[in-house]
């Protein structure tokens, strides 16, 4: 392969590339945490939750693929396992199916979780003059901050 040579030196590249494998991480988690939910839920908000979680997890999907590409552009290779995954993510796994308030409960702690880690990389992508990344991030950081806000707000005050 040829060297890479997009105006970001290799340290840089892959100090930037690390804190997106965390944000991966995060967002494969919440990906399939509300994938899970989206097939589990049931209650009185079924049919709302189901959609929405639906649209969630199909958000989520693309953005799984685009900062795993984000990754590689970077030149490091982007984990792709669950023990990976598990190793670098903030976010726990739940066990059983819990009820649908708590379900978006967790989906909206999860979210938070992501805008907390994406913060952390957007920090690294600044100081590394990677404006692609921090292109990404900051989009990443407006749809996962607006997606917690509509959870909370499904919920009982």
């Amino acid at each position: 392969m040829l060297k890479i040579d997009i105006g970001i030196n290799e340290n840089d590249r892959t100090n930037v590339a690390e804190g997106l494998k965390k944000l991966l991480a995060d967002t494969y988690t919440l990906y399939l945490q509300t994938h899970n939910f989206h097939w589990n839920v049931t209650g009185p908000q079924f049919r709302e939750l189901h959609l929405m979680f639906e649209e969630h997890y199909n958000e989520l999907a693309t953005a799984v693929d685009d900062i795993a590409e984000r990754i590689r552009t970077l030149g490091v290779h982007a984990p792709g396992t669950y023990k990976a995954f598990a190793a670098l993510s903030s976010i726990e796994e739940v066990e059983g199916v819990p009820p649908a308030e708590k379900m978006v409960e967790l989906l909206t702690h999860g979210h938070e979780q992501v805008v907390k880690t994406a913060r952390q990389v957007l920090k690294t992508a600044q100081d590394a003059a990677d404006e692609s990344t921090i292109s990404l991030v900051s989009d990443r950081m407006r749809v996962h901050e607006k997606t917690a806000w509509m959870l909370r707000s499904t919920l009982r005050q």
